[in-house]
Parts: structure tokens; C-alpha cells; sequence
């Protein structure tokens, strides 16, 4: 049984609606919401800030417990040389 060529048409229209919308132009904002936009763009940086050193924190114990069980030496840990 074939479906009418209809039913074919309508998820491509669907679709098209659905970019419509999505390219639609929004109103600009107002002042207090220009401010209030920009006080969670900086809430939202410092929080990437502070996930992103909590991520290197979390590689660098990772890198060094690898290490420790392989049995690699790092350069901290090698005597320093004699000096003259």
C-alpha cells in the first residue's frame, strides 16, 4: 500500500516551518535586560573558569597517579645536578 504523495510532502514542510522559526528575528532587548544578559554572561565565564581549573587539577592528580604506578620517574622528582 502506497502512502499519497501528501503524507511525503508534509515532514518536509514541517522541517522548513521548524528553520523558519528557529532564523525568525527576536526584539531587541531593553536596557534591564541588556544588563541582566550581560551579568549572566559573566556569571556563566566564571564558571567555566573555575570548572576548567578543576578539570587541569583533576588531570594533573590522573597524569601523576599513572606515573606513580608505572614507575616513571618525572623531572621534579630526578636529583638535581651538582653544581661547581
Amino acid at each position: 500500500m502506497k502512502a499519497p504523495k501528501f503524507w511525503m510532502v508534509v515532514p518536509a514542510l514541517l522541517v522548513a516551518g521548524a528553520v523558519g522559526m528557529a532564523y525568525a528575528k527576536l526584539p531587541p532587548l531593553d536596557e534591564a535586560g541588556k544588563a541582566k544578559a550581560a551579568e549572566a554572561k559573566a556569571k556563566a565565564g566564571e564558571a567555566a573558569k573555575k570548572a576548567r581549573e578543576q578539570e587541569e587539577k583533576a588531570m594533573d592528580r590522573a597524569v601523576e597517579r599513572y606515573k606513580k604506578e608505572k614507575g616513571i620517574k618525572t623531572a621534579a622528582a630526578a636529583p638535581a645536578p651538582k653544581k661547581k
